[in-house]
């Protein structure tokens, strides 16, 4: 932490009007300069019982408040220390004391992680003290913090949108890839059905062929037979004829008889 934030302003205040010294009023104020030598003493704890103790005796003691808040910034305890700070009576304080309260307020909204508050802090405590360098520096140091946080965020944002970018284009890729391995694939498909039936006709053709060439070789045989058959009716036919010429030459043949007497 830097230096203005570890430094948290002690302003013990101090009473400067005379008040009747009643019991009440000589109790809390007593209790107040007992806490304040153990806060000296580094008795924090201590400190802020005996703080508390002065407030039970007199609510409105702005110094009571003012110190349990440092009180318990000191043991860590910075959001108690932060309302304690925000409730604190400022009336009647000086403008000095003001921004002690605000700056005081503004280091325990930090310490609290209340970046927005403490912020707005720091700035009220300049309002009241323009001079009050510690509030300046802090306030400073919350700026650029929160501007280093915002291009912390931003670069954060842009490699979240650039992963978003990255995983989309993956998955487009993928996606492209899917499809060509589909494409691929279905036309694997279309080139191994053509083959199929390329190869069916192929086979469906030699069967074709096998099968007329069986039809052929058939008919030829059929073809031998028929022209032996035909051979042979000729043959009988021819005989058959010859036989029926001569028969018809013996019919109409005539006997002639000599007539010289031997």
């Amino acid at each position: 932490m830097n230096r203005g934030v570890n430094k948290i302003s002690l302003l013990l205040f101090v009473i400067t009007i005379v008040i009747p010294w009643t019991l009440s009023a000589q109790s809390d104020k007593s209790l107040v300069r007992k806490g304040n030598n153990d806060f000296s003493n580094g008795s924090f704890n201590e400190a802020e019982i005996n703080y508390r103790k002065a407030l039970d005796k007199n609510p409105e003691n702005g110094t009571a408040q003012f110190n349990l808040g440092d009180a318990m910034y000191q043991q860590e305890n910075y959001e108690k220390a932060a309302e304690v700070f925000s409730k604190a009576n400022i009336k009647g304080k000086t403008a000095t004391e003001r921004s002690d309260l605000y700056y005081n307020l503004g280091n325990s909204m930090l310490k609290a992680g209340k970046a927005e508050e403490a912020t707005a802090a720091y700035k009220q405590a300049l309002r009241e003290n323009p001079k009050n360098d510690n509030a300046r520096y802090n306030l400073e140091y919350l700026r650029k913090k929160q501007k280093k946080n915002q291009n912390k965020d931003q670069k954060k944002d842009n490699k979240k949108d650039q992963n978003k970018k990255d995983q989309n284009k993956k998955n487009q890729d993928k996606q492209n890839q899917d499809k060509q391995d589909q494409d691929k694939k279905e036309q694997n498909k279309q080139n191994q059905d053509k083959q199929n039936q390329q190869q069916q006709n192929q086979d469906k053709s030699q069967q074709d062929q096998k099968q007329g060439k069986q039809n052929e070789q058939q008919a030829q045989k059929i073809s031998k037979k028929d022209a032996e058959r035909m051979l042979d009716a000729l043959k009988n036919n021819e005989k058959k004829t010859l036989e029926n010429l001569k028969k018809a030459k013996m019919k109409n043949a005539k006997v002639v008889k000599s007539e010289k007497d031997w």
